[in-house]
């Protein structure tokens, strides 16, 4: 269950870039993203990682379960990427890497590295990645409560409160 994709453009509008996407099951590498999204060009890589915390909405969470559609989500980090380089056209590389599985407090669940000239076009990227993605691609989270039951987060409720999703 593990997609890894590199994508190769060469788009003579752009300079060439190489981003990364991957759904796996493997734990992520914040040392791996940033690699990824570094380049010489790059003034600033803003990395953004989503972490599995020990509450929602104050309710104790001992774990996350994340499941995904895998094809369809290489497709829509591809389609988030090419957004980034219509808006942010200066991007250098863009590198989306998300968990599925059970995932224990602390653990990251989704990583997201654009690598930039400058540091305020790659804040503004990551950020419209990171929410483009919790509601554009198909990947659910289950959560795990400490009393043992379980809810499944619906896209709906991200779209109603972004920020606790």
């Amino acid at each position: 269950m593990n997609s890894v994709t590199p994508i190769l453009s060469s788009d003579s509008t752009q300079p060439q870039t190489l981003d990364h996407f991957a759904i796996t099951f493997a734990p992520l590498s914040l040392e791996e993203v940033y690699a990824r999204a570094d380049d010489s060009a790059n003034g600033a890589i803003v990395v953004m990682s989503g972490m599995v915390r020990n509450q929602t909405d104050g309710q104790p969470v001992i774990a996350l379960e994340y499941q995904a559609y895998e094809p369809m989500a290489i497709q829509v980090f591809k389609q988030i990427a090419a957004e980034i380089r219509q808006t942010w056209t200066d991007v250098t590389r863009v590198v989306i890497h998300h968990r599925t599985g059970k995932l224990t407090v602390g653990e990251i669940s989704v990583l997201v590295a654009v690598g930039c000239p400058h540091r305020s076009e790659a804040f503004a990227a990551c950020k419209y990645a990171i929410g483009t993605l919790k509601h554009n691609a198909p990947i659910w989270k289950k959560e795990h409560w400490a009393d043992g039951s379980t809810s499944w987060v619906s896209i709906g409720a991200c779209e109603q409160s972004p920020e606790s999703c």
